[in-house]
This record gives structure tokens, C-alpha cells and sequence, in this order.
């Protein structure tokens, strides 16, 4: 399968990691001694699914990347939707018209090839246009002890979104204006409520949804073949946005590395 790795960004002075990094990008973030992009490289390297990186937002000449993997670094087209859609077209002018896509945000340091391929077979299993995975607040304060997360209370479950999901290259051909709603609406709020609809909206404030309800009403939406799915592995959004996120992976990293 392959792979888009979303690591696009540079630490600025309103990020929380500008002390950090200062206008650097966030990919050469420090952990555990080796970048934090690097970790995710591993992890793809690793797998027994991916077969080729198409990876985002970095030259190629900032680090020495180790890579046992097909790549190529392609420019950031100026938000993740947008690279998203760019890489699938580019897929697709490749020959690989009917193929689902892993899609991996660069600042997820603790995923696993492990866990990668069992995001690959069972995105194989499902056979959807869009695999979104979510993570229970239980599980990922379990496994991160002191972890500040953003989470939707659901009837059922109270989650926090992932940043390893899949994508279908056949996405790429709607001739609809979703790329462009959901590229307009990725950081309003208002826009985002429009995009599900107000109803559903004021359901999932009013915790009146359950996980399947809440999906239904997207793929209705959206008119889009889409599943969420509870992922067992906490790693998977445990993204790196602020100083203590990195303070947590810090010993989370070294730990993995000394047992």
C-alpha cells in the first residue's frame, strides 16, 4: 500500500513548540534522539504493507532520513486536506485508480509497524472509501498518563480523533466541492457545522448520538462510504502539539527503547 506522510509545518512564534523548534519544521523535533519524523519513518519502515512514501512538507536534505522504503518528498501544498487531495491525484495519474491510501500524520512518533498493518488489513477487510479512527479518552489516558486531549462525547463513547487513517484514490475523481468544504471548514467551527449539518450538530452536543449514528449522518451528509472505527492502540493519536506532549513521549520513547 502506499503511504502519504503528512509533515508539513513550521514551529511559529504563536505554536506552543516555538521554543522548541523556532522556525524550523516541527518534522526535526527532538525525541528520544532522533527526530520526530524519523520515528514515524521507522515505523513505516517497518511495516510489512507499505510499499512506497510519498512524503510531505520536507526536501529530503534537512536530516540524514533513514528510509527502506520507495520515496519521494513532495512540496506542501499549504494544509494537510490539500496535500491529502494532491497525492491521491497524483496516485491516480500513476495508474493506481482503485486503491485505498494509508494516510500518516508526521507527529505521531509512538505508532508501530505493527499497528500500521493492522490499520492496512483492516482497511482491507472494511473496503471503504474513508477509514477514520478514533480513540477512547479511557484508553488514551491509560496508556498516557497526563495526556490533555480534545474529545467528542458521544451517547456511547467519549473519543479523540487519529492521525493514521485511510483514503481511497478513487476520491480523487468527485467532481463535487468536497475538498473544498472540508478544506474551508478545517479550522471554523461554524463552517465544520455546516458541513455535518446543524442537526446533527446539536445531537452530538446534547450526547443524543452514538458512534454509528454520528458516522450515518456524515456518510449522509457528505454522501461519502465512510467508517469510523475504535482503535485499540492509543499511539495513533498521540500527536506532538505542545511542550508536555513531548515531556510524555520523551519517556514513553525511551521506555519502548530500554525494555
Amino acid at each position: 500500500m502506499h503511504a502519504l506522510v503528512l509533515a508539513g509545518g513550521r514551529a511559529t512564534p504563536e505554536d506552543p513548540l516555538y521554543d522548541l523548534i523556532p522556525n524550523q519544521p516541527k518534522a526535526l523535533l527532538p525525541l528520544a534522539g532522533k527526530p520526530m519524523l524519523q520515528w514515524v519513518l521507522d515505523a513505516l519502515n517497518a511495516s510489512r504493507w507499505v510499499t512506497r512514501l510519498h512524503i510531505f512538507g520536507i526536501t529530503g536534505q534537512e536530516y540524514p532520513w533513514e528510509i527502506r522504503k520507495e520515496a519521494r518528498f513532495l512540496p506542501d501544498q499549504g494544509s494537510m486536506v490539500r496535500n491529502i487531495l494532491y497525492g491521491l491525484k497524483l496516485l491516480v495519474r500513476e495508474g493506481h485508480r482503485d486503491e485505498p491510501v494509508l494516510l500518516v500524520s508526521g507527529d505521531v512518533p509512538a505508532v508501530t509497524g505493527s499497528i500500521l498493518d493492522w490499520v492496512v488489513e483492516n482497511a482491507q477487510r472494511l473496503g471503504r472509501q474513508v477509514i477514520y479512527h478514533v480513540v477512547t479518552r479511557q484508553d488514551m489516558e491509560r496508556r498516557f498518563p497526563g495526556v490533555q486531549r480534545t474529545y467528542v462525547k458521544l451517547r456511547d463513547l467519549e473519543v479523540c480523533g487519529a492521525d493514521v487513517n485511510v483514503a481511497h484514490t478513487r476520491l480523487a475523481g468527485r467532481e463535487d466541492d468536497l475538498w473544498e468544504r472540508i478544506h474551508a471548514a478545517r479550522k471554523n467551527p461554524m463552517k465544520q457545522a455546516a458541513l455535518i449539518g446543524w442537526g446533527t450538530l446539536l445531537r452530538l452536543l446534547l450526547r443524543r448520538l452514538s458512534l454509528e449514528e454520528a458516522v450515518q449522518r456524515v456518510r449522509d451528509r457528505l454522501n461519502l462510504d465512510a467508517e469510523a472505527v475504535v482503535s485499540p492502540y492509543p499511539e495513533m493519536a498521540m500527536d506532538v502539539d505542545k511542550p508536555q506532549h513531548v515531556s510524555i513521549l520523551e519517556s514513553f520513547l525511551n521506555e519502548r527503547q530500554n525494555s
